[in-house]
């Protein structure tokens, strides 16, 4: 049983990571900071900033409420649409389908950890090569979307957003938001998660043992 544990500790750091990978992501599919457009102020943005999240698009404004006083307006981006743009669109699916593969993934891989610690050998490489799988099929999933929103950011992409968003035709620039960051953090930690629990080899002593069993 300790020959087990002692020869695991990268899983162990794996499944750190894969945990915080998977918060990471989940946080990130609900910022709306994905792309951080500066504009001209105006009667309706007078901060100049808005951001344009994978869920909807938000800014500050005094328009509904009196002068003095400012509230964050936001309106919904839904995915059947006909302004939603590919890559957000396709964030709101892969990053959904992301959160889920990790939490699978991290299951699993508190299953088979569970069996190294109780030195329970069976499968015990079968399973940590699944629980490696699917931490980089979420990582990939949510690398996708990350990616594409990013290089419609450094591109200066703009969105035809609808008249009732108040949202201008284009932005003067725009930056990465923290979304993105957040995200890319996940994504990384997870990954290197699923190559560490992809690399576990069971010790040739155990090995031996399970056979004679």
């Amino acid at each position: 049983m300790a020959h087990l544990t002692h020869v695991s500790h990268s899983q162990f750091l794996a499944h750190w990571m894969g945990c915080m990978g998977w918060m990471l992501t989940a946080v990130a599919l609900g910022l709306i900071q994905w792309r951080v457009w500066k504009v001209s102020d105006s009667e309706v943005i007078r901060s100049g900033v808005a951001w344009v999240g994978i869920w909807r698009t938000c800014f500050y404004s005094h328009t509904q409420v009196t002068p003095s006083f400012l509230i964050l307006h936001c309106e919904s981006i839904s995915l059947t649409e006909a302004f939603t743009p590919p890559e957000i669109a396709a964030a709101q699916v892969l990053m959904l389908l992301s959160v889920f593969m990790g939490l699978c993934g991290n299951a699993a891989g508190v299953y088979a950890l569970r069996n190294v610690i109780f030195g329970v050998t069976w499968r015990i490489r079968l399973l940590f090569l699944t629980t490696g799988a699917l931490c980089l099929s979420a990582a990939g999933m949510s690398f996708i979307p990350l990616v594409w929103n990013l290089s419609s950011v450094v591109t200066n992409q703009t969105i035809a957003f609808p008249p009732d968003f108040q949202m201008p035709q284009a932005p003067e620039c725009q930056q990465v938001g923290g979304g993105i960051v957040v995200g890319m953090v996940g994504t990384v930690l997870m990954a290197v998660s699923g190559i560490i629990f992809c690399s576990y080899r069971l010790p040739v002593r155990s090995q031996k043992f399970f056979v004679l069993i």
